[in-house]
């Protein structure tokens, strides 16, 4: 494999040099929305020149990829690139133990994994306690440096002081946090404006977290400091989202404006009917469920489930009823980067149709992280462009057959 994609590298830079057109001839064409039987699609340069039937496509230079389905660039919705499997070092140990050298370098690999699994472009939720790590990489990533997907990055995520963070340890010593604590009116406005100025594209607040008496998770901003930062984030054209998994903790978010909620596991049908009314849109992360279930011992099909893999199931069979839009986005870094597809394998097994998580994966992920640029493969749009054998709209397990990457025109990958 690593010697095809040395080869893939020497040869289609030269050949695309020579040809001013390149014409993709699948078997079918999903557009981020329908598919297509019997399309293709034409770049120039980084973008898409032309789609539509292949009898009236034409081009300098055409890739046969009979028994594929040419799809938009898949996009991760919640991601940690400097995070990684929690079976291979638990998180407090990642956080605490690692040199931010360590996290970086694993980053790199993680992005590479990434991308060559078909995901162009990825939402990163927080370099939990990596600085602006993320920033950086993205930069690397942009300028060619290192190979990996577009990213959208939160940096360093907001906290209230003492919600969040490694436990177990002597209150005297100060340990890394894993997010940035911020607290009433003029240190959350400082606070959201400086990691703004430190290059986050979104604003993440943890809505809740694990600081209840009992360690349960409970509410941590109150509805004021929520609209609070998200008007002070959207006064630079960014959105705030949210961390949430209590019913309080989702409404206060709700309320106070946010774009998405990520996990939810205690959305109710009023909360998700209000999700519903005002288009929030939601990202569930089942497959960090299930991985940490497994490390848990868990065995999948033979021991009973955990409850709170039945508590998942409950909510997105009530968010489905409700009209509740939902991403694509599985918390990896939970699990390893490059499974990105175990997520939309889980969406399906959860309740949703092939069709609808590719959607999810594609189109419906664009709109709401307001990429106008990419999601859907139309004339002007970016040729980010995934091949993979079979039908993913018919079958999801076919969205793991990758085998041809285009990242703004340049093959990435492509297995003869």
């Amino acid at each position: 494999m690593k010697r095809i994609l040395f080869l893939v590298f020497l040869f289609i830079p030269a050949l695309l040099s020579q040809a001013q057109t390149l014409l993709l001839k699948p078997d079918r064409v999903f557009d981020g929305e329908e598919t297509h039987a019997g399309w293709g699609v034409v770049v120039e340069g980084e973008m898409i020149a032309d789609v539509g039937p292949i009898a009236g496509l034409s081009a300098d230079q055409v890739i046969e990829m009979r028994g594929m389905t040419l799809s938009p660039g898949l996009i991760e919705g919640h991601a940690h690139v400097l995070l990684h499997p929690y079976d291979e070092t638990n998180w407090n140990d990642q956080v605490l133990r690692e040199s931010r050298a360590e996290r970086v370098v694993r980053a790199t690999v993680h992005a590479t994994n990434t991308l060559m699994a078909g995901f162009t472009t990825i939402r990163d939720l927080g370099s939990e306690g990596a600085g602006y790590a993320d920033v950086g990489i993205k930069q690397a990533i942009n300028k060619g440096v290192i190979l990996g997907p577009r990213m959208l990055v939160a940096g360093r995520a907001i906290v209230a002081t003492g919600s969040y963070g490694p436990r177990g340890f002597d209150p005297a010593f100060d340990v890394p946090l894993g997010a940035e604590p911020a607290d009433g009116v003029d240190d959350l406005v400082r606070v959201t404006r400086d990691q703004i100025g430190k290059g986050a594209d979104f604003i993440k607040v943890y809505a809740d977290y694990r600081w209840g008496p009992n360690g349960e998770s409970m509410p941590t901003f109150s509805k004021e400091e929520l609209d609070l930062m998200r008007r002070t984030a959207e006064s630079s054209g960014r959105p705030l989202v949210a961390h949430a998994g209590t019913e309080e903790g989702m409404q206060r978010a709700i309320w106070a404006g946010v774009e998405t909620i990520e996990h939810g596991d205690g959305g109710t049908r009023s909360v998700f009917r209000a999700m519903a009314e005002k288009g929030v849109v939601w990202y569930p992360t089942l497959a960090a469920v299930e991985a940490i279930s497994s490390y848990s011992g868990w065995e999948k099909g033979k021991d009973p489930e955990p409850t709170r893999i039945t508590v998942k199931k409950a909510a997105m069979k009530v968010a489905l009823e409700e009209g509740v839009l939902i991403g694509m986005g599985g918390d990896v870094g939970v699990y390893s980067h490059g499974k990105n597809a175990w997520e939309m394998e889980l969406m399906v097994e959860y309740g949703m149709s092939p069709l609808h998580v590719m959607r999810a994966t594609t189109s419906l992920n664009a709109r709401t992280f307001h990429l106008s640029d990419r999601g859907t493969i139309e004339v002007g749009k970016l040729a980010d462009l995934v091949g993979m054998t079979g039908d993913p709209t018919e079958n999801i397990k076919d969205a793991w057959n990758v085998t041809f990457v285009m990242k703004g025109g340049e093959i990435v990958r492509h297995d003869n």
